[in-house]
């Protein structure tokens, strides 16, 4: 199980007390400086990270409308950024993380549908 990291969690994002959801508040929170957190992406990292190997995890996105959503079109946080097809919007996304091959994918949890992937050169640790 993960934990999110709240040094790192935008000041618009309330981590729950257990530190596994997260929800967006509508004005931002007074938080404490910290080099790892965001400030300008709704984002918040998790605790643990991964150096090696192959890992699965799965993200509730719930029925929310704003995430990763901007301006109608589904988009990854690629530069610049990717419009992406979805036929549906996921309720729940899977992430399959394979360090040594240099990519991380994304799918539809529920169908398994591919909703993108990510190739890179990983040399440090990965943080969900």
């Amino acid at each position: 199980d993960l934990s999110l990291d709240p040094d790192t969690a935008n000041p618009y994002l309330v981590l729950s007390e257990d530190k596994r959801s997260v929800r967006l508040r509508g004005a931002p929170q007074e938080l404490p400086a910290h080099p790892k957190r965001f400030d300008h992406a709704f984002c918040v990292l998790a605790s643990e990270g991964f150096s090696a190997g192959r890992h699965y995890w799965e993200v509730e996105v719930g029925d929310g409308e704003s995430w990763g959503k901007n301006w109608e079109q589904y988009h990854a946080f690629t530069s610049p950024e990717t419009p992406l097809s979805l036929c549906e919007r996921p309720r729940k996304i899977g992430v399959y993380l394979d360090h040594e091959g240099g990519w991380v994918a994304f799918y539809n949890a529920d169908n398994m549908a591919p909703i993108f992937t990510f190739t890179a050169a990983f040399s440090e640790r990965i943080f969900p």
